[in-house]
């Protein structure tokens, strides 16, 4: 067991296990203090490297980030403080771990329930390289104005209560975490408050004993009263006892047992901590509270008398001269998160993102304000999610079941055209799906897949200026501007796409209204009395149906139509659709494990 003070206004430590608040707890405790430099020098997240964002002070902090203990220690040599937030399965092993690394020198180990077996094993090595174990099952500790461990002393409210910004005079042990809390405020009622507190742990097998600190801060020049609070199970205040009766602690000791009530019940009790547990008279709370009295401890009548106790050795001490009482300081104003000054409504934050279309902050993710459980339940289809997330409504069966046809129609034109190439040339290449699907995508533009939205325009313009479709078609001309939505490589007027068909059946069977469809197709007539290959295509189909879509619902203003067809929402249909294909030709491509693609020479005009 170190023989002296264990930590200092530089200690620096690792954190094993990254948890967000008892970090930032320790930050702020260090800006409380006047610290010049954190006090967490790096964190150790098995499997993760990199750096964690925190604050220190107002000024916003990379942490390093480690996969390894070892590689953590190599990288922070002068951080000897290893604070372990492991589990009770790996805390032991990662402790250990720790523990030999020849730069640590105090390890916490805060989780409960690690095997008593493992434990010793860690006593043991710590006793014979000199090194300290506290835990487990501990809050950790502190040392006023200069370190504290993990969640030490609570929020930082507690801290500035309780003066823990600024050492004071008195040495504190226990082995209740959550009575150290309670203690820390009850000294700084009392007396000029805690120079140096520490919580043992509650375990049977505690990698420090309360003697063993009594000890070290009688070797503490500035701490001039030590104050223990035991419990009942365990023999470990009897060490204490034999350390007084030995002359060894030559400063005043106040000091109460906790567990007197276990008398008052009929069958054993278990207290909260797993040692809290009396095994016999010996380890009963009356008997060692009488033991330590006879030994030359200062101990109350009871733990409501534990204060007057604290509070009367230290006016005596004030008194002989022996303690001149700590000034009192104002300690800095921690900034408050923005979160939580956000709830308290002392600020208001502008957003970055607006969202109109979907939230998840509730019990389940809704669209439009529509439940995920109720899409579900009402047998919405892929054509209700996209009327909720695209248009924000739920529109009729025939408007999303048009939707579904579009999609279906279009998710692909066989594998020669540019945006299915590119996706095979990429999977080839060995490229994962994203990488050869986005490369499919990139084609889509004004001469594939665009051409819905231009086609929704121009017809749209034409028909709602009443445009004749001569006049529509030789003003296009004039412009040099081909007529969207019109012609095809392979279909003739002979020989029509029956994806067109397809959709004007549906239309006429089910919209209200179709005429900017029907303008189409007098479109085509004309443009095929030109050339017999000037057939309404798909898009041309597509465009012209979703405007009757828009107006013959009933569900969209003229400016909402007029927004959408400019947006390009038709576009995204086709996106969308596509992707399927796409997706598609990328497994294809995968399963037939095809080799890099090489574009046959004879396939290229090579000229001069």
């Amino acid at each position: 067991m170190a023989t002296g003070q264990l930590f200092s206004r530089t200690t620096q430590a690792l954190f094993y296990n990254y948890k967000q608040l008892p970090i930032q707890r320790m930050l702020d405790f260090d800006f409380l203090c006047g610290r010049e430099t954190p006090s967490v020098a790096g964190i150790i997240n098995p499997g993760a490297e990199g750096f964690q964002k925190l604050f220190f002070g107002q000024e916003e902090i990379a942490i390093p980030v480690h996969s390894t203990i070892e590689a953590a220690c190599a990288a922070h040599p002068t951080a000897d403080v290893f604070i372990n937030f492991a589990s009770f399965r790996s805390a032991a092993a990662s402790s250990m771990s720790a523990l030999k690394q020849p730069t640590i020198r105090v390890v916490a180990i805060i989780a409960e329930g690690v095997p008593e077996s493992d434990t010793k094993q860690l006593i043991a090595y710590a006793r014979s390289n000199n090194k300290v174990v506290i835990g487990p099952a501990t809050v950790g500790g502190i040392q006023a104005g200069a370190f504290k461990i993990g969640d030490t002393a609570g929020t930082i409210d507690n801290i500035v209560q309780c003066k823990l910004y600024r050492p004071g005079s008195v040495g504190f042990v226990s082995k209740s975490g959550g009575m150290s809390n309670e203690m820390y405020n009850t000294i700084a009622r009392v007396t000029d408050g805690i120079y140096e507190g520490i919580a043992i742990g509650g375990d049977v097998f505690p990698g420090s004993t309360l003697s063993g600190h009594i000890l070290r801060f009688n070797n503490i020049p500035q701490i001039k009263m030590m104050v223990v609070l035991g419990e009942l199970g365990g023999r470990d205040e009897y060490s204490l006892v034999e350390a007084l009766k030995q002359g060894k602690v030559n400063k005043p000791v106040v000091a109460w047992v906790s567990g007197t009530c276990a008398r008052l019940f009929k069958s054993e009790v278990q207290f909260g901590h797993a040692g809290a547990k009396s095994g016999g008279e010996m380890e009963s709370a009356q008997a060692k509270n009488q033991a330590l009295k006879e030994a030359g401890a200062v101990v109350p009548t009871s733990y409501e008398a534990f204060e007057d106790a604290i509070k009367e050795t230290f006016e005596k001490l004030v008194e002989e001269g022996k303690i001149t009482p700590v000034k009192e300081v104002k300690p800095p104003q921690i900034p408050e998160d923005l979160n939580s000054a956000i709830k308290s409504g002392k600020v208001r934050a502008p957003t970055h993102i607006i969202s109109t279309i979907s939230d998840d902050r509730g019990e389940e993710p809704c669209y439009a304000g529509v439940p995920m459980s109720s899409i579900v339940e009402q047998g919405f289809g892929v054509g209700d999610v996209i009327s909720l997330l695209w248009f924000k409504r739920s529109l009729p069966r025939y408007c999303t079941k048009f939707i579904e046809i579009c999609i279906m129609l279009c998710a692909d034109h066989g594998p020669c055209v540019s945006g299915a190439h590119n996706t095979i040339v990429t999977a080839r290449a060995g490229k994962d799906l994203v990488s050869s699907l986005v490369s499919g995508l990139l084609t889509i533009g004004p001469r594939f897949g665009g051409a819905i939205d231009d086609a929704a325009r121009y017809f749209k313009d034409a028909y709602d200026r009443g445009l004749t479709p001569y006049e529509f078609v030789e003003s296009m001309k004039k412009k040099g501007i081909r007529v969207p939505g019109i012609g095809h490589r392979i279909k003739r007027g002979d020989n029509r796409d029956k994806r067109v068909e397809l959709l004007q059946l549906f239309a006429r069977t089910n919209f209200p209204s179709v005429k900017y469809m029907e303008y189409a197709v007098q479109v085509e007539t004309y443009t095929l009395s030109k050339a017999n290959n000037l057939v309404l295509n798909v898009d041309g189909a597509i465009g012209s149906l979703f405007l009757d879509l828009l107006a013959g619902s009933g569900m969209f203003t003229k400016q909402e139509i007029d927004e959408i067809i400019e947006i390009g929402y038709l576009n995204g249909l086709f996106v969308l659709a596509r992707s399927i294909g796409l997706i598609g030709h990328t497994f294809d491509q995968k399963r037939l494990k095809q080799p890099l693609y090489r574009h046959p020479w004879e396939d290229v005009l090579y000229t001069k």
